[in-house]
């Protein structure tokens, strides 16, 4: 992996880690994650280096423009960054 795929990980890795803290913050947010995903709280912490778990957190994230646009704001993201972060992520879809 070159210097620029590290990087684009190690920044796709924050942003997913960011997302984490976000759901978690919010009841209604973490419930329906724990349902969508079958994770609970204390898995979180075994998984959190694992790239397809980061991967599913911003599957989620990215499944409510509302949430998506409020994680956003509350981080002063462009509303475009959690999908280019999850394309670093194993099950991606690209676009062609």
């Amino acid at each position: 992996m070159n210097t620029i795929e590290n990087y684009e990980l190690d920044r796709a890795e924050t942003l997913a880690l960011k997302a984490i803290q976000f759901i978690l913050a919010d009841e209604k947010l973490e419930q329906g994650f724990m349902v969508t995903s079958g994770v609970s709280p204390a898995d979180f912490k075994d998984m959190l280096g694992d790239p397809n778990f980061l991967g599913g957190v911003l599957d989620f994230l990215l499944s409510n423009e509302d949430q998506l646009v409020q994680f956003c704001q509350e981080n002063e993201i462009d509303p475009t960054e959690p999908a280019k972060a999850r394309r670093q992520f194993p099950g991606a879809v690209l676009d062609f």
